[in-house]
């Protein structure tokens, strides 16, 4: 009998911020009775993570989940990205360079908990780099050409080589009009699931953003760009996509409002 992977000790960080541009106070609109956050934390407490935190700037998140006794971490509302945020809240918590940080976003209330664990075994399992993050194929021409969707290529070793809104990699001969994809692996689409080492965090936080990170607004290209590895593992589960738009969150309430859900 194959062995089980033993999950490294970890914790979870949920960022939720009130102010969002397409739907404000997105963490706390109600899906099947509960806010969004609600769903995304217990999900999160469904992994083997040993503390779940979320982290907010704003108290009207905060009093709506103590009640569910999550533990919450008031973080300032300055940052420029939620990278940033988890830095703090490893500060907060005055946690070791080596230990290893989950960022879960609080609008993805569908998380299946095993790629939560996947992501901290992942970086657990290679001590040189700083992060670790998923992704699944892609399989149609529509996701890949789709700007709002990150792609990312990837070394044989599982390493990222660069991540980018742009169709990558760019297939000269099939790629014309109409473009058409062939049958490999090449074309993956990037989850926005991060492992960290927390002392990684406190020299991410030290940078200014980086030219590349402000050209394609992907805050992972800083880390890139400063030399650091980014491992890449695919997806052992679908990811159903998060809550951007409003219909997003009808397909998520319509989803949840379903008995086995």
């Amino acid at each position: 009998m194959a062995s089980v992977p033993t999950v490294p000790d970890f914790t979870v960080v949920v960022p939720a911020r009130y102010g969002s541009t397409r739907l404000p106070g997105k963490p706390l609109l109600e899906i099947a009775g509960e806010p969004m956050v609600a769903h995304v934390w217990r999900r999160a407490c469904q992994s083997h993570a040993s503390r779940v935190v979320v982290a907010t700037d704003d108290s009207r998140i905060r009093d709506a989940m103590l009640p569910y006794g999550a533990e919450v971490i008031m973080t300032r509302d300055d940052h420029p990205s939620g990278t940033d945020r988890l830095a703090e809240v490893a500060d907060i918590l005055t946690l070791a360079n080596d230990a290893l940080l989950v960022n879960v976003q609080g609008d993805e209330p569908l998380i299946p908990p095993a790629l939560i664990d996947q992501v901290a075994l992942r970086l657990a399992d290679d001590p040189e780099a700083s992060i670790a993050t998923l992704a699944e194929p892609i399989n149609n021409v529509e996701t890949l050409f789709n700007p709002n969707v990150v792609k990312v290529v990837r070394s044989l070793q599982g390493r990222a080589l660069y991540f980018s809104r742009a169709p990558i990699p760019w297939d000269r001969g099939q790629f014309k009009e109409p473009p058409t994809l062939l049958a490999t692996d090449a074309w993956l689409r990037h989850i926005g699931l991060y492992a960290y080492r927390a002392g990684f965090l406190a020299a991410y936080r030290d940078w200014p953003a980086s030219s590349l990170e402000q050209l394609e607004q992907l805050e992972q290209l800083r880390a890139l760009q400063n030399g650091h590895a980014i491992q890449v593992a695919l997806a052992c589960e679908v990811n159903p996509a998060g809550v951007d738009t409003a219909e997003d969150l009808a397909r998520v309430r319509a989803l949840l409002a379903q008995p086995s859900r």
